[in-house]
């Protein structure tokens, strides 16, 4: 889907390390992270300041004089807003906009930009103002000091309540119809997953580290064609797609909003209904972007993610995407110090196949590959294999059909189980098991 052009800002960049707090990822990796939020927003970056100090200031976050430096480059460059790279107490984003007497946005409130910027589904856009005015919940202040009490005297005694109190109590009534609406939309997705898991259909959800390729990969798996980008959160709402996987019964593929370190609060308690589109997964194909210099910090920040949300008990596969940029000879040392994982290329489509036949087996408990004996009184059953897409090869004989698979174990049980089909050669045992029954 196309994106709205971009309402640019002249913006300063904020970035301090303190000694006392360590980030999950390295400094310069924090702050290009960083950048590259600020221009998902729109900003358009004028400067920089970074810094270290030991700890982090009650009042302003950072000291006096780094304060001061930032002073001087909004007055030389028209600076029309501050970003920093850390989350600030309400009280904080109040002191320092009193003192640079322009507008400042913390990390948070980057974010929660974005989203509002991506979000393009009914539900995506609750969630994303649910999150947002929760967290203008607390900065309300901001905007009404010279209103927060009530004057006494004749001709000065209220209505009853001031402008902060009113506005709170127009959010507050805000959000419990936001909740309302996403809990009635969430009853509706839940009723959705209960006929999917009551159809067979299995389940796969695409997770990771935002911009590793996911989307590109799930169109890959689909064939579909939803939005993608080199960019920080290009996918926000959550799209689920049937795929039919040779060998298998249908596979519901469901792309998903990436994770980041440091995630805002607000938001996952927010996207609930997006969560629990992972908390139905049978599957979670893990994405890595195999050329990210970070990848080991920000595969494990997706993990502890992953754990908070109590999702970290669903099977898992680790997929490596973006190998395009590999030499011949490191790919195939990572693929044999990594015997577990998957290496594609979502963008080439490369390893795509072999990834399906790794779906297929965690999905099915086990991948068959072998012949089967068809008697020709069963030609439905051949027929039915057929159009699963299973079939290798096929000899007839005098009274029934040797057919080659390569298919799910729990598909191929169901027709053992239900019609005459019989095993006659197991490839993965080397057996010849005439007869045999899984």
């Amino acid at each position: 889907m196309p994106q709205k052009k971009d309402f640019s800002e002249k913006a300063l960049l904020v970035q301090v390390e303190t000694t006392k707090v360590k980030r999950i990822l390295n400094f310069d990796n924090s702050f290009a992270e960083f950048r590259e939020l600020a221009r998902s927003a729109g900003a358009n970056i004028l400067n920089e300041v970074i810094g270290k100090q030991e700890i982090a200031s009650p009042r302003y976050f950072i000291q006096k004089g780094k304060l001061e430096e930032i002073k001087e480059e909004i007055h030389k460059n028209q600076i029309e807003l501050v970003i920093f790279n850390h989350s600030l107490s309400p009280s904080q984003e109040r002191n320092i906009e009193k003192y640079l007497k322009t507008r400042v946005l913390d990390r948070t409130g980057l974010i929660l930009d974005i989203f509002a910027k991506r979000a393009f589904s009914h539900v995506g856009k609750l969630q994303v103002e649910l999150a947002q005015l929760t967290h203008l919940s607390t900065r309300l202040v901001r905007g009404w000091t010279h209103l927060e009490r009530q004057k006494g005297g004749i001709g000065l005694r209220g209505p009853g309540e001031t402008q902060l109190e009113t506005d709170r109590r127009l959010i507050g009534n805000r959000i419990k119809s936001l909740k309302k609406k996403l809990e009635k939309s969430h009853n509706q997705k839940s009723l959705n997953r209960y006929a999917r898991k009551k159809g067979k259909n299995k389940i796969v959800a695409l997770v990771g580290y935002t911009n590793a390729g996911k989307t590109t990969l799930f169109n890959a798996l689909t064939g579909g064609n939803e939005y993608k980008a080199d960019q920080l959160f290009a996918t926000l709402d959550s799209v689920t797609r049937k795929n039919l996987s040779p060998g298998s019964r249908a596979i519901l593929f469901t792309d998903t909003v990436g994770f980041i370190s440091e995630i805002p609060t607000e938001l996952v308690e927010s996207f609930k209904t997006t969560l629990d589109d992972l908390r139905s997964a049978d599957l979670l194909l893990h994405l890595v972007d195999i050329n990210d210099p970070e990848k080991t910090l920000k595969q494990k920040e997706v993990m502890k993610i992953m754990k908070d949300l109590k999702i970290d008990n669903i099977p898992q596969l680790i997929v490596n995407n973006k190998v395009d940029y590999l030499s011949d000879s490191k790919l195939k040392e990572l693929e044999i110090q990594n015997p577990e994982e998957v290496f594609i290329s979502a963008e080439k489509k490369q390893g795509i196949n072999f990834l399906k036949e790794r779906i297929i087996e965690l999905t099915n408990n086990g991948l068959f590959s072998g012949w089967v004996s068809v008697p020709h009184l069963c030609s439905a059953e051949r027929a039915s294999l057929y159009r699963e897409g299973c079939v290798l090869d096929e000899v007839a004989k005098d009274h029934e059909w040797h057919l080659q698979l390569k298919v799910g174990n729990d598909l191929l049980k169901e027709y053992l189980e239900t019609s005459q089909v019989e095993i006659l050669f197991d490839s993965n045992t080397k057996k010849i098991e005439i007869g045999k029954r899984l």
